[in-house]
């Protein structure tokens, strides 16, 4: 909710915005229960006829029959669990997306075209984003860096948790502290998801037997790119990667921030979006 639009439009504004242009008919906000309220008031009355909103919360108590939330748990449990808590307000193909990445007008749009063409429940599909242009000038970041087919299906996703610009070159520094260099033209992963209702039997059926397991960690999360993986392995699914020509970016260091502000901007300016965007 972070503004950084003229108005005090935050990033998630921006992608309502184009969800809406693009044809999305309904947007549902996963949080807690606590943001509720001010979540209410910055959006209900301003999308009141543009777009159907429902909110559902992710809690941390909001667990399979039979498991009990461990004492002291305070992470969530991540980024499945998110998607699956929305299981009874989405019953149509969907696009799944992190709230404080800017995604870009494009991104939507072939987003809306693939779910509504898409027949087949176990096809999937991610918008990629060269990797060159999902990167912080002031620190490292982590990408999942995607690996296609012919068809342009996603093949394996390796998630690589230290990426870091240097001059004109990119690099992954490894956890032994070896320094192996990338091209920049890989297919990142940027959480932008695109599903069909069939994807919340297997998250709770993976969510159980995450739970055998990692419950009693007090910081294991459950990711949606593992699990999409699993599913590519066991043959459960495919998922297409659907290339989007408009900008990726965000605020993963506080430096980020004015950065983010001038290319919106800039975007503004060359008349991409309104000044005002929900007058």
């Amino acid at each position: 909710m972070e503004p950084v639009g003229p108005n005090g439009e935050a990033i998630i504004d921006y992608t309502i915005f184009d969800a809406i242009r693009a044809g999305f008919g309904k947007v549902v906000f996963i949080i807690r229960e606590s943001f509720a309220d001010a979540f209410r008031e910055k959006f209900d009355a301003k999308l009141k006829a543009k777009i159907d909103v429902e909110y559902v919360f992710q809690e941390l108590d909001n667990l399979p029959e039979g498991f009990t939330l461990p004492l002291g748990r305070e992470k969530p449990w991540g980024t499945a669990h998110a998607i699956l808590v929305a299981k009874d307000a989405v019953k149509e193909p969907f696009c799944a997306l992190n709230a404080d990445d800017f995604y870009g007008r494009n991104a939507y749009e072939v987003m809306a075209d693939f779910l509504t063409k898409s027949k087949d429940d176990a096809e999937y599909s991610m918008v990629g984003y060269e990797l060159k242009n999902t990167l912080s000038d002031h620190g490292s970041v982590s990408r999942g860096i995607c690996s296609v087919d012919n068809n342009q299906n996603l093949i394996k996703i390796v998630e690589t948790k230290k990426i870091v610009k240097r001059e004109e070159s990119v690099i992954s520094i490894e956890e032994d502290g070896r320094e192996l260099p990338l091209t920049g033209n890989e297919h990142a992963s940027m959480n932008i998801w695109g599903f069909k209702p069939s994807i919340f039997e297997t998250l709770e059926n993976k969510f159980i037997e995450f739970l055998k397991t990692q419950i009693n960690k007090p910081k294991s999360e459950m990711y949606i790119p593992s699990v999409v993986f699993e599913m590519i392995e066991e043959q459960k699914a495919t998922v297409k990667v659907l290339e989007a020509h408009s900008p990726w970016f965000g605020v993963t260091y506080k430096e980020d921030k004015p950065i983010v502000v001038n290319r919106l901007r800039k975007l503004i300016d060359e008349g991409e979006y309104p000044e005002k965007l929900w007058s």
